[in-house]
């Protein structure tokens, strides 16, 4: 599983005309699910998206984690994350789960993350979503499981 975070003032989502979801200070989490992912990985992630230690300490040290600061958190699927670009001109979505493989372990992830904070947005798989940010930094990490 892949998640791309991104350390934000403000995110939100709108889908069709509607805002389904925002977070002030926080992380926005765009979340790849490939081929051979799984309930374990999914776990993996979410330890790995909490834990991350990207908020500055007193001391301007990136020594803090999302939970530290209070910060909300923007889950977000994002099939694109799992394209293969190493060659050519047009991506490659061969190493990406299918559309049912990735809502249920999207799905997975949020439920996991809820259990462990109550700070969680969603955006909707599968849907036309435009995400609106402000990255703080700009801070952005690629975590991988």
């Amino acid at each position: 599983m892949i998640a791309l975070l991104q350390r934000v003032t403000t995110a939100s989502v709108i889908v069709d005309g509607e805002q389904i979801a925002e977070i002030g200070h926080g992380l926005l989490a765009l979340i790849g699910v490939e081929k051979y992912d799984d309930a374990a990985k999914a776990g993996r992630l979410v330890e790995r998206i909490l834990g991350y230690r990207i908020f500055a300490d007193a001391a301007g040290k990136m020594n803090l984690n999302v939970r530290d600061v209070d910060g909300g958190i923007l889950l977000v699927p994002q099939f694109t994350l799992a394209a293969d670009t190493r060659k050519g001109m047009r991506p490659s979505f061969s190493s990406a789960a299918d559309p049912e493989t990735g809502s249920a372990l999207f799905d997975t992830v949020v439920d996991i993350m809820e259990r462990n904070t109550d700070r969680v947005q969603t955006g909707r798989f599968g849907a036309d979503m435009s995400v609106q940010l402000v990255n703080d930094g700009p801070v952005t990490f690629w975590l991988q499981t």
